[in-house]
Parts: C-alpha cells; sequence; structure tokens
C-alpha cells in the first residue's frame, strides 16, 4: 500500500494504532461468541445449529427467545428420535455391550442393507459419497454423547491458522479439526429424549476389542512404501502380528466387509522380504555381501525399485511413472 504523500511517522503509528486495535477487537468478539454459545448449550441445553447425529432429527422447538431474531422469522430446533434409524442406534449400543468388535458390527449393518448415515440422509450429507458402513462410522457413534439425551456443542473447530490473531489475510485457509473431550461442552440436563440410558453409555466406551500396547513400544514399518500386490497392484499394508513387523493386500477389503470371493490375502513378514532380497542381489552381486537393511533400501530408493509380492513370489520392478502410477 502506498502511502500519501505528506504523511510522517505520527500518521504510520497513528494507523498501526487502529489497526492494532481492531485486531484486539475482532479476538474480544470472537471470545463473547464462543462463551455465549457455551452458555446456551451447557445451562440451556439449546440446539446450535448443524446436521443432527444419526438416530435422530429435527423438529420445531418453538419460537427464538430473542425478540429480534423471532421478529426475523427465526425459531429454535431440538433432537427427536427418528423412528427409521433410531433403532439401528440402540442395537449398535447392545451389541458392543455384549462385547462385539466395531468391525463385526460394521459388517452386520452391511450384510443386512441398513442405509449408512450418508445413504440414509444423502440431502445433508452431499460430502459423503460412501453408502455403506464403516468401522470409523460405527466408532463415531458409540463415542458421541448425545444418545445420552443432552447437548453437546464444541466437538469441532475451525482453525485459521493466522500468523497474526485476528488478521485473515495470514491465514492458510480455515480447516475443520477435533477438540479434546476436555474441551467439549455438554448440557447438565437432559434435552432431548435419550436413546442410551446413563449406564450403558460409558459401559460402551470401556469395551474394547484390541489389547493396548504398551507405551514404550515402537512399532517401524521399514518398507513401507515399497511393496506392490502382484495380484491387484495395490500397495502392502502394515500389519503388526506376533510382535513383528508384516504386510499384506486383502485387495480392497475391509473388516466391514464380507470376504466374497475374492483372491486370499497375501502376506509377507518383514524379516522373510528383507532376507529373500539381500541374499537375492548380494548372490547377484548388486550388493556387497555383508549389505544391511539400510543399504538394501538406499538400492531401491536409486534405482527406483519396488517390491512386487506374490502368494509366494518376491520380484522387483522399475517405478511407474505418474502417469502409469499404481491405484491405491
Amino acid at each position: 500500500m502506498k502511502e500519501p504523500k505528506g504523511w510522517t511517522r505520527r500518521h504510520r503509528t497513528l494507523i498501526m494504532l487502529l489497526g492494532h486495535q481492531s485486531e484486539r477487537e475482532v479476538l474480544r468478539a470472537r471470545r463473547r461468541t464462543i462463551n455465549a454459545r457455551c452458555a446456551q448449550a451447557r445451562d440451556q441445553g439449546r440446539h446450535l445449529g448443524g446436521r443432527p447425529p444419526y438416530g435422530y432429527r429435527l423438529v420445531d422447538a418453538g419460537p427464538h427467545p430473542n425478540r429480534i431474531h423471532a421478529g426475523w422469522g427465526r425459531r429454535l430446533h431440538r433432537l427427536d428420535p427418528d423412528p427409521v434409524t433410531a433403532p439401528h442406534v440402540q442395537w449398535i449400543f447392545d451389541r458392543r455391550l455384549t462385547g462385539a468388535s466395531t468391525a463385526s458390527i460394521a459388517r452386520a449393518l452391511n450384510e443386512r442393507c441398513v442405509p449408512s448415515p450418508a445413504a440414509h440422509d444423502p440431502a445433508r450429507n452431499p460430502h459423503r459419497s460412501g453408502t455403506t458402513w464403516t468401522l470409523r462410522t460405527v466408532a463415531e457413534i458409540l463415542a458421541n454423547p448425545r444418545y445420552t439425551g443432552r447437548q453437546v456443542w464444541n466437538r469441532q473447530r475451525t482453525d485459521h491458522h493466522e500468523t497474526a490473531p485476528g488478521d485473515k489475510r495470514t491465514s492458510d485457509g480455515p480447516t475443520r479439526a477435533w477438540n479434546p473431550r476436555s474441551e467439549w461442552v455438554i448440557s447438565s440436563q437432559r434435552m432431548h429424549t435419550a436413546l442410551i440410558s446413563d449406564a450403558d453409555f460409558p459401559a460402551a466406551q470401556t469395551v474394547t476389542a484390541l489389547p493396548r500396547r504398551g507405551e514404550s513400544e515402537i512399532r517401524r514399518y521399514r518398507l513401507t512404501g515399497f511393496l506392490i500386490c502382484t495380484v491387484c497392484t495395490r500397495r502392502l499394508e502394515g500389519h503388526w502380528v506376533h510382535g513383528r513387523a508384516s504386510y499384506r493386500c486383502r485387495h480392497g477389503r475391509t473388516s466391514a466387509q464380507t470376504p466374497g470371493n475374492r483372491p486370499r490375502a497375501v502376506y509377507w513378514a518383514e524379516k522373510r522380504i528383507l532376507d529373500t532380497l539381500l541374499y537375492t542381489l548380494g548372490y547377484q552381486g548388486q550388493l556387497p555381501l555383508m549389505a544391511g537393511v539400510d543399504d538394501l533400501l538406499d538400492h531401491l530408493r536409486h534405482h527406483d525399485l519396488l517390491i512386487v509380492c506374490g502368494k509366494n513370489t518376491i520380484d522387483l520392478q522399475k517405478q511407474l511413472t505418474p502417469t502409469t502410477a499404481i491405484p491405491q
């Protein structure tokens, strides 16, 4: 910005001071708005917008308490059980309380052709294209306190990533992020019909089908990105089993899907891959006799090589060009 002719240091100082005060006012307004919405959710249990969770629908709750907003025609809304999807939510919690894993629950829902949240209400989920249940969908339902009848706010936040606080011009663009549970605002009283009792909801959070690994345990997958499947050309995924790194390809199948008629999964232990390649390349003279894992990885990177894994075979292949990249 070009300064007007005749400006002095006092003019520049005054403009900087006014700009700083404007930034402070933006931050104060943001803080007041957040505090007000926290009080509305915690003390009044008001629905503050957004899509209703799976199992509920929005119904009219009367005129807006603010006379100005009510004059504009705005009205309050509250959550009410959806007669179609509410029984599915209760069934999910019942299955979880019996010890079922999220994968088995999602698989059972898909086998029964129960519509997923995106498929049941596509108008409110235009950003979702999946029509099947996934592990994350089931896990999110099991972790949502709204099913106890209490209103919840501030589960997510918008990060502006502003270099200068209050100045959106210094932002890389807003992104959505999850807040920790300690920052969630939960109403003190029940504000809508509960689908899960106060005793069953915390009990469902304690059910786990996977053993917790020790805090000091570090899992390393040194061959990630180097392995592709000879059957479907997908990348092999890391799989920790029996205390060691391994890799597998299930040809697109997930734990929420039934196996079907797909080929058997390709499975290789990391140690077996390394021993085979070190012996083969060392025998061919491409690696020194006493070469280690680091030398092998450097050799693969230097020559743009990928490891093609079959059921019982391993081969090396030149890295494909970006125009013929391996589908993920």
